[in-house]
């Protein structure tokens, strides 16, 4: 099974949560939208891991279109009552689109179709 990994999916890898140990080994795959929001989240914390997981995962990041975007945004007026972030609701319509299941901790998408649910 390939997996998009979200933001939250790749954090707790990187901080070795032993819930996400089965994932570590596989490519991840993400979008360039989760590389800049992970950069973001990191720099808080370690400018070095920043830089460092920035540079591991920007060659293969997925790009994101115009296309994509739209799909992204009829999922979140679908279910504005969840809140969900724009980059989840792009990186969720990424996985459908693309064949991969969503791996995610974020608690609002336990129970959606194509999601890998793990706290």
């Amino acid at each position: 099974m390939n997996y998009f990994f979200d933001t939250y999916a790749i954090i707790e890898i990187i901080e070795e949560n032993k819930n996400y140990e089965k994932y570590k080994e596989d490519d991840i795959i993400t979008s360039v939208l989760n590389v800049g929001e992970l950069y973001y989240s990191l720099l808080k914390k370690n400018v070095e891991a920043a830089e460092t997981w920035h540079e591991k995962l920007k060659q293969s990041a997925l790009l994101v279109d115009a296309e994509i975007i739209k799909s992204a945004m009829k999922f979140k007026f679908e279910n504005k009552t969840k809140k969900f972030s724009f980059i989840d609701c792009v990186g969720y319509v990424i996985a459908k689109e693309r064949g991969l299941r969503f791996l995610t901790g974020d608690e609002g998408f336990e129970n959606f179709d194509n999601v890998e649910f793990v706290k």
